[in-house]
């Protein structure tokens, strides 16, 4: 994995947990030779993962929505920043810059590009690892969701296997690096249609 795309909170969350386990991230990226894709926030979670890797000099591209980089929250000291001009722009340059996913705790912004990634690999749009580092148990519930989609008939089996979870960095990424397509996925859509 040459790039790996983060997505996290633009709070830090109530638990210094969080934050430490963004420094982590961000400083296992760079130790790894793995560059930095994500929001290009300076606050929050987003800011600290992204300091985090800088400070280890590894390679950080940030992208973020014209709107929201000129309310001052875009990071002023990436020598990547890419401004667009949607949200939806800000996700589908993530997704071909990276080669893998993981999400950080976060709030609304983040479930939505976790959840948009995981359908897009549902889909067949990509066949690139999703991660989950769970901080705190804070991704157990959504496990538990999937698990209950399942049950219920709204997700396949064999699509719970889409999402990597662990709440180590290094277990997290060791997973990520081994990761194959669940066994007996099917796409919803061949490479062909797309």
């Amino acid at each position: 994995m040459r790039r790996i795309c983060v997505f996290a909170g633009s709070s830090v969350g109530a638990h210094p947990e969080y934050a430490a386990a963004a420094r982590a991230l961000g400083g296992t990226l760079a130790a790894d030779g793995i560059g930095l894709v994500y929001g290009g926030g300076s606050i929050g979670l987003m800011g600290v993962l992204a300091d985090s890797v800088l400070e280890a000099d590894g390679e950080v591209i940030g992208i973020i929505p014209r709107r929201l980089a000129t309310r001052e929250i875009a990071h002023q000291h990436l020598a990547d920043l890419r401004v667009v001009g949607s949200m939806h722009e800000r996700k589908a340059l993530m997704a071909e810059l990276a080669d893998g996913f993981i999400a950080l705790p976060g709030g609304f912004g983040t479930l939505d590009e976790l959840l948009e990634i995981t359908t897009w690999a549902q889909l067949g749009l990509h066949a690139k690892p999703i991660g989950l580092l769970d901080v705190r148990g804070y991704f157990a519930p959504l496990v538990t969701l999937v698990e209950r989609a399942v049950v219920e008939g709204f997700v396949a089996a064999e699509n719970r296997g889409l999402l990597v979870v662990a709440s180590d960095v290094r277990h997290l990424l060791a997973q990520m690096r081994t990761y194959v397509t669940p066994r007996g996925f099917r796409p919803l859509i061949r490479p062909e249609e797309t």
